[in-house]
């Protein structure tokens, strides 16, 4: 099992940044992916970044240029630094850890971005 804590979602103006930080866990296995996943009202979950424990990185094209996604391996933590926030990236952000033996998500924390 592994447990996944989400913090850092706030209230933010158009054009702001935030970053959100997640901790894992429990039964941390390499190698493995951690990545930050957002579903807005009335829409699916979408993938935001991810980043395996070995550095490598995706992005979705809504916000590359403007999110970094990083890791601590050594303290299980992976991080989400937004800049430049638009109305649009408001949503609930969940941080998701998987490897071979699973997928697990967090309870999600609320970023809002007013315009």
């Amino acid at each position: 099992q592994v447990q996944l804590v989400e913090s850092g979602g706030s209230l933010v103006q158009a054009g702001g940044s935030l970053t959100l930080s997640c901790a894992a866990s429990g039964s941390i296995f390499r190698p493995n992916v951690m990545g930050w996943y957002r579903q807005a009202p009335g829409k699916q979950r979408d993938v935001v970044a991810t980043m395996t424990n070995g550095g490598n990185t995706n992005y979705a094209d809504s916000v590359k240029g403007r999110f970094t996604i990083s890791r601590d391996n050594a303290k299980n933590m992976v991080y989400l630094q937004m800049n430049s926030l638009k109305p649009e990236d408001t949503a609930v952000y969940y941080c998701q850890y998987s490897s071979r033996y699973g997928s697990y998500w967090g309870q999600g924390t609320q970023v809002t971005v007013s315009s």
